[in-house]
Formats: structure tokens, sequence, C-alpha cells
């Protein structure tokens, strides 16, 4: 039998467009790796659990967002992305107002915030990779 080490991680991707400016929902991570840099609300899918739930239920244990629902976009999986493992995220985006969410941090983030995106210059992972082809998908201009 063929045994796999793959963890499989679900990652939130919430946008909303305040005035003329995009933002993207994104926390401050509280451990390594990474830690102190922005990266997407997420982490692992628990083994009784559905994608999309793991993406809802980690976004709010993140930042306190609640949604009832989010769209697939596309599963990452590339060797190296997660300096620890192999790890396979699937993407789940949403698109909500940000003024009906109040984002604060919790659980492994250390903290949570609506950024605009075009002030986005560095993300933790290959999460700044993952928001170009959310842009390109959604045709969201920075």
């Amino acid at each position: 039998m063929l045994y796999q080490n793959i963890k499989i991680a679900a990652d939130a991707m919430v946008f909303s467009k305040s005035s003329s400016q995009w933002q993207l929902l994104l926390i401050t991570r509280k451990n390594d790796p990474f830690k102190g840099m922005w990266a997407f609300p997420g982490g692992f899918v628990e083994d009784d659990e559905d994608l999309e739930a793991a993406a809802i239920r980690e976004l709010e244990e993140e930042t306190g967002v609640t949604l009832s629902s989010m769209k697939q976009l596309h599963t990452y999986g590339k060797p190296g992305r997660d300096p620890r493992f192999r790890t396979v995220s699937v993407i789940y985006t949403a698109i909500t107002d940000s003024s009906a969410h109040n984002a604060a941090g919790g659980d492994d983030a250390a903290d949570a915030q609506w950024i605009n995106i075009s002030d986005i210059t560095e993300l933790a992972f290959d999460h700044k990779e993952i928001l170009a082809y959310a842009m390109q998908q959604l045709g969201i201009e920075a």
C-alpha cells in the first residue's frame, strides 16, 4: 500500500470593494513559518470535514468573519510551497462588504485586517502568486 504524507489545507480569499479600492482580508501569521507576515486566512482540513466548510471555519477562527458559503477557485500543490511539509491548498473566494464584517485576529492569527490590494507588496507562502491568479479570474484590478 502506498502511503502519502500530504497535508490538505483550505484557504479563504475574501474581497471587498470600498469606494474605488478593492480590499482583501488578510491575517498576520502568529507562528512560523512566515511568522509576522500577511497571509490568507486558512488552515488544515480536519479528517471528517468538507473542504468549503474548512475554509469557512478557518476564516471565522482567524478573523471573526462569518460567511455562509464560498466559491472554490483553484488548487495549489507544488512541492516546496510550504517549508514544513508537502501541502496542497484548496483556495476559496468570496466578495462581501467589509463594513459589515469587523475583522480581528484569533486562533493562530496575530491580527486580521482589510488591506487595499494596491498596498500588498509581500505575502507568505505562494500567496502573492495566488492573489494575481484570483484577481485575473475575478476581474479585479488593483
